[in-house]
C-alpha cells in the first residue's frame, strides 16, 4: 500500500489577528520540516472564540480570498503540501461560519465545509453549516473534514465515512479532556478510517476575562485552557502519534490510506456493507422525544459467565435491577439450531421463574421465526418478556440469523426505559441514537467484544454521545468483557455541579470494567441522568444532531 505521511499542529491562539496569522506561518514552517504531505491546524485559528457582541465576531472573521488565507495558501505554495485550516469566516452581511479549508499545493482552495454542530456559545455568533462536508479526491487519499463538536457526536465522520473518506481531518478548539481519549479516537475505530486531528493549547479566552468567565461557566479559570493531545489515529483506534497536553507541538505519522478500504470485523462482518441506511430513517428527522423522570440510582450487574445452576442461586440474592449476560449463553452452540431455539425456550422460563420482582435480566437467544432464525435479545422479569429485540443487522458469527428487525423499541420499566442491543449490533452508533430517540434511559448489550476499540472508546462513546446508561454482558476475552457505563448526574456546562467537581472530562461516562476473574461486575447507574442531554447551553447532543444534513449518514437504502 501507498503510504503517506500526514501531521497535525497544535498551539495557542490570542486576539489579535495578525499575531495569529504569523503563528500559523511559523506553525507551517515547522510542520515542514518533517516533510507532511498534509497537515492540520487546529479550529479558529484567526481569533478567540470569545467575542464582545456580533459585530465583533464578524469584525475579527476572515474572508475566503482575504489577506489571511492567502498567506495561508502562499505557505502551502511554498512548502508543496495540502494544509487544512479552521477560521471564522464572513460569508453574507453579519454571517460567521465556522470553517474548514483546505488548500492543495499550489496554494488553491479545493475544498470548504463549514462546521455543522455548534458548541454552546458559539450558537450566539455563528451559522450552522447548510449543506454536508465534501469528501475530496487526493492524488494518495480521500479526505474529510470536520470540527470539535461536530466529532463529539457521530453523524458527522460517520457521514464523511459512508460516503469513502479515507482520512478524517478534525480541528479543534477545546479544553475537554475526553476529546483526546474518547471523542478523537473513537471516529477512526468505528467507522475503520485514520483520523488526523489537531487542537489549541493556552488560553481559549482572553486571558484577563477568565475568571469572570469561567464562573460563568462553573469550572476553574485554569481550565479555560486548550486540552492539546493532537494526533493521528489509525483504522482500529491505535493512536498513532499525539502531542502532550500543554505546549505548542507537531506531530505526524506515516499511514497507508488504502488500509481504509478494509471495512471487515475479525468475524468477517463488513461494517459498512451491513449497514441499513432506511431503519436509520428516524436519526434524520427533526423529531427528538425527551426521556421521563426515572429513578436516580438503581444497581446494574453485567456478566461474563457463570453456569445456569450458579446464576439461578445469585438471582434469588441480588438487589440489582438490571442484569445482562452475554450473548447466546447458556446455548449449546454444538446443536442444530431448532434444538437451540427450543433450549433457549427452556431458559427463558427457567429464568423467569427465579427472577425476584425488582430485579430485570437481559440476554440473547435463538429465536425460531417460520422458516428461518432470529438472535434476539430479550428483557425479562418475574412477570415474563417484557421486550423481545432481533438484531437489525446482519452479523457474519451469526450467519444463520437471517431474520431481521426493522426498528429499535423500548420498554418502561421500573428503572426506566430499557432498550436492548445486542449480538453484532452493538458496534453500530446509529442503533444507539435510535436507542436516543426512543427515549431509553438505559440500554442492556448481551454481545460479545472482539475488538480492543469496543470497550476503549466504542461504548464508551455509545453513552457519552447519547446520554445512556449501558450496559456489557460479555464474555471475558482479550480485549475485555463486561462493563458497566453510567452517564454522571452532572454533566451541563454553565451549570453548577453537585455530585463531583469538573474535572476536565465533560461526557466521560462512569465506566466499571470486570476483572478477569469475576464473573461478572455490579455498579450504580443513574437512569435519571439520561434525561439531561444538554452539554452546554443551546447544545442538546440528541436534538441538536444534524439531522437536515444526513443524507450521507442514511444513505440511499
Amino acid at each position: 500500500m501507498q503510504s503517506v505521511r500526514v501531521a497535525a499542529a497544535q498551539f495557542e491562539i490570542g486576539t489579535n489577528v495578525a499575531e495569529n496569522l504569523a503563528t500559523c506561518c511559523r506553525m507551517i514552517d515547522e510542520a515542514a520540516k518533517a516533510a507532511p504531505a498534509l497537515l492540520v491546524l487546529p479550529e479558529f485559528c484567526n481569533h478567540l472564540s470569545w467575542y464582545r457582541d456580533r459585530a465583533h465576531s464578524y469584525e475579527v472573521a476572515v474572508t475566503l480570498d482575504g489577506e489571511f488565507l492567502q498567506a495561508i495558501a502562499a505557505k502551502a505554495r511554498q512548502h508543496r503540501f495540502y494544509v487544512m485550516i479552521n477560521c471564522t469566516v464572513r460569508r453574507a452581511p453579519d454571517t460567521v461560519t465556522g470553517t474548514n479549508i483546505l488548500f492543495d499545493p499550489t496554494g488553491s482552495p479545493i475544498a470548504i465545509t463549514d462546521k455543522q454542530v455548534l458548541m454552546g456559545n458559539e450558537n450566539n455568533f455563528l451559522s450552522k453549516a447548510t449543506a454536508c462536508a465534501p469528501v475530496v479526491d487526493l492524488p494518495f487519499a480521500r479526505v474529510g473534514m470536520y470540527s470539535c463538536m461536530d466529532g463529539v457526536i457521530y453523524e458527522t465522520p460517520r457521514g464523511l465515512a459512508v460516503r469513502g473518506a479515507q482520512v478524517l481531518l478534525n480541528s479543534l478548539n477545546s479544553f475537554a479532556l475526553d476529546e483526546g481519549s474518547l471523542h478523537v479516537p473513537v471516529r477512526a475505530a468505528e467507522n475503520k478510517v485514520f483520523v488526523v486531528a489537531a487542537n489549541k493549547v493556552g488560553w481559549l479566552v482572553p486571558p484577563e476575562l477568565a475568571p469572570l468567565i469561567a464562573e460563568r461557566v462553573k469550572i476553574s479559570p485554569h481550565q479555560l485552557q486548550g486540552a492539546g493531545e493532537s494526533q493521528i489515529v489509525a483504522p482500529d483506534g491505535t493512536v498513532l502519534a499525539k502531542a502532550p497536553h500543554a505546549g505548542e507541538a507537531v506531530i505526524y505519522a506515516d499511514i497507508a490510506p488504502a488500509a481504509a478500504d478494509n471495512k471487515l470485523r475479525p468475524d468477517g462482518t463488513d461494517i459498512m456493507a451491513s449497514r441499513r441506511p432506511r431503519v436509520y430513517a428516524p436519526i434524520a428527522r427533526p423529531e427528538t422525544p425527551t426521556p421521563a423522570l426515572a429513578p436516580t440510582q438503581c444497581l446494574a450487574e453485567a456478566w461474563q459467565d457463570t453456569d445456569t445452576d450458579t446464576l439461578i442461586a445469585h438471582l434469588a440474592q441480588t438487589d440489582a435491577s438490571l442484569i445482562v449476560l452475554p450473548e447466546l449463553w447458556g446455548i449449546a452452540a454444538d446443536v442444530p439450531l431448532a434444538e437451540q431455539a427450543k433450549m433457549s425456550e427452556a431458559l427463558q422460563a427457567r429464568l423467569i421463574s427465579a427472577l425476584k420482582p425488582i430485579t430485570y435480566l437481559a440476554l440473547s437467544v435463538v429465536e425460531a421465526v417460520g422458516n428461518g432464525f432470529a438472535h434476539t435479545s430479550l428483557l425479562l422479569s418475574s412477570a415474563g418478556v417484557l421486550l423481545k429485540q432481533r438484531s437489525l443487522h446482519a452479523c457474519a458469527r451469526h450467519a444463520w440469523a437471517t431474520v431481521l428487525a426493522d426498528e429499535i423499541q423500548a420498554c418502561d420499566t421500573a428503572l426506566g426505559r430499557v432498550a436492548l442491543i445486542g449480538g453484532g449490533d452493538t458496534i453500530y452508533p446509529e442503533a444507539f441514537r435510535l436507542a436516543a430517540l426512543q427515549g431509553a434511559h438505559a440500554v442492556a448489550c448481551p454481545t460479545h467484544i472482539l475488538e480492543a476499540w469496543e470497550l476503549q472508546t466504542g461504548l464508551l462513546e455509545r453513552a457519552a454521545e447519547n446520554r445512556l446508561n449501558v450496559c456489557v454482558g460479555s464474555r471475558h476475552g482479550t480485549y475485555g468483557g463486561a462493563a458497566v457505563l453510567a452517564v454522571g448526574e452532572d454533566f451541563t456546562l454553565w451549570t453548577a455541579w453537585h455530585t463531583r467537581p469538573f474535572d476536565g472530562n465533560i461526557s466521560y461516562p462512569i465506566v466499571h470494567k470486570a476483572d478477569a476473574s469475576a464473573p461478572f461486575v455490579t455498579a450504580a447507574i443513574f437512569p435519571n441522568a439520561a434525561v439531561n442531554r444538554m452539554v452546554s447551553q443551546q447544545t442538546d447532543l440528541v436534538a441538536n444532531r444534524p439531522h437536515a444534513l444526513l443524507a450521507g449518514v442514511m444513505g440511499e437504502s
